[in-house]
């Protein structure tokens, strides 16, 4: 079984002090490659750079999270156009809006979104895509640009029904985490995952947030990472009634063509 992890947030601080055991432990769970997200002006940079080091095995997207939208200017924008064209970013992003939280005001985050859409229409390569309590303002604006980039993909979905096919209407790809594996937060998703076209199925762990509730045993720590990417894709084999070999074939063929690997 060989798995590609399309989003995991390595640049973040809990792996600075076991970072290649991270990653040993990574290939020796069948994860061959990992897309390692950029959400933020320097944190695009540090994705960049650990791509870099681990040519072949590690790419990177280059956004800016909509947390962080407040931080967004023209040098950022200039800096994320820069970034956006090097070989080893495959697509732009992490992007999108989120009114869960709501760290950036609304209207900020709808324009930084509006600012990287653009980009990736520029630069032609994919976008990777967040989306929480938004939908609707969202697909709006994804709509005014999706036919302008080649692919796009919702990260981390965790939305209704309804909300995923409106994805799949705009030729979308869809990241599964293990969201699907929280019995208090993910049960409708095991109600449809079924219902994505295995060509448009990408999965992935988000770590190190998002640790699958049913991983045993759970680790001490509660830190989420790349290794646990085989038993989401158990789990969502289970849930589409079909063997983890073929969720895992479909979905890293699926992450290789999206992303260019």
């Amino acid at each position: 079984m060989q798995l590609v992890d399309i989003g995991a947030n390595l640049t973040h601080e809990s792996f600075r002090h076991d970072f290649d055991a991270v990653l040993e432990r990574a290939w020796a769970h069948g994860v061959v490659q990992m897309i390692v997200t950029g959400a933020s002006h320097s944190g695009s940079d540090h994705a960049l750079e650990l791509a870099r080091a681990h040519p072949g095995k590690l790419f990177a997207t280059a956004g800016v999270h909509p947390h962080h939208a407040v931080d967004y200017n023209d040098l950022t924008d200039t800096h994320l156009r820069v970034l956006a064209n090097h070989a080893q970013v495959r697509a732009v992003g992490e992007t999108g809006l989120d009114y869960n939280r709501n760290y950036s005001p609304r209207e900020v985050q709808l324009q930084v979104f509006e600012r990287q859409l653009q980009i990736a229409a520029d630069v032609g390569k994919p976008l990777f895509l967040h989306q929480r309590d938004a939908h609707h303002d969202f697909l709006a604006l994804l709509k005014r640009y999706r036919d302008k980039v080649p692919a796009a993909v919702v990260h981390c979905f965790t939305d209704t029904r309804e909300a995923l096919h409106d994805y799949l209407a705009l030729d979308c790809h869809i990241g599964i985490t293990g969201w699907i594996c929280d019995e208090r937060r993910g049960t409708h998703l095991r109600e449809f995952v079924r219902e994505i076209p295995a060509d448009r199925l990408l999965i992935e762990t988000d770590a190190p947030y998002l640790l699958p509730r049913s991983v045993r045993p759970q680790p001490s720590h509660r830190r989420n990472e790349p290794m646990y990417l085989k038993h989401i894709c158990e789990e969502i084999a289970r849930d589409r009634g079909e063997s983890a070999d073929v969720t895992a074939a479909n979905s890293t063929a699926a992450a290789q063509a999206f992303f260019g690997l």
